[in-house]
């Protein structure tokens, strides 16, 4: 088991966040930071557990998941819902804190882009309503190069109505 006594910026922010609210700064939670923190992945609670498992670390799913809870009202790290049916997470203080997702349908991957034409339309939406935004997302949902090489294709589906008429 590896021994954290990491002293990071985002990890001295953490444990200063759980000091002010009372809360012990444990080996786990370290432990659970240390992964998310030093990730340039958008990893789920399984992909956490994984990598703490190859560290050598046995930190429960519920240990995980209230952790990442506390991350996350810490605003150090993001949660994101892709629709693939669980969260995804990722650490605010990176080299590229604003940036927008294209996510594969096919795999599942998650890849960062930053679009020139998102802050123009922001600068735009400023000057011509006088509203100031504060934040924005933008995921972008389809296939990767490597799945399309592959022979994956997006199935065709038509519009639904979500009320049945008989």
């Amino acid at each position: 088991m590896k021994s954290l006594h990491v002293q990071y910026p985002s990890m001295r922010l953490f444990s200063r966040y759980l000091r002010e609210r009372g809360l012990p700064v444990t080996h786990q939670r370290t432990a659970v930071a240390d992964v998310v923190f030093t990730s340039d992945a958008h990893l789920s609670v399984d992909d956490i557990e994984r990598l703490l498992r190859e560290r050598g670390e046995k930190i429960g799913k519920a240990t995980i998941y209230r952790t990442m809870d506390l991350l996350v009202r810490s605003r150090l790290v993001e949660e994101h819902d892709f629709g693939e049916g669980f969260k995804r997470y990722e650490h605010r203080l990176s080299q590229n804190p604003v940036h927008d997702h294209l996510i594969c349908l096919e795999c599942g991957t998650v890849q960062e882009v930053e679009a020139e034409e998102v802050y123009g339309l922001l600068r735009r939406v400023r000057d011509e309503h006088g509203f100031t935004p504060v934040r924005h997302r933008v995921d972008v949902y389809g296939l990767c190069r490597a799945c399309r090489e592959a022979g994956a294709e997006l199935p065709v589906e038509g519009v639904t109505c979500p009320i049945e008429i008989v």
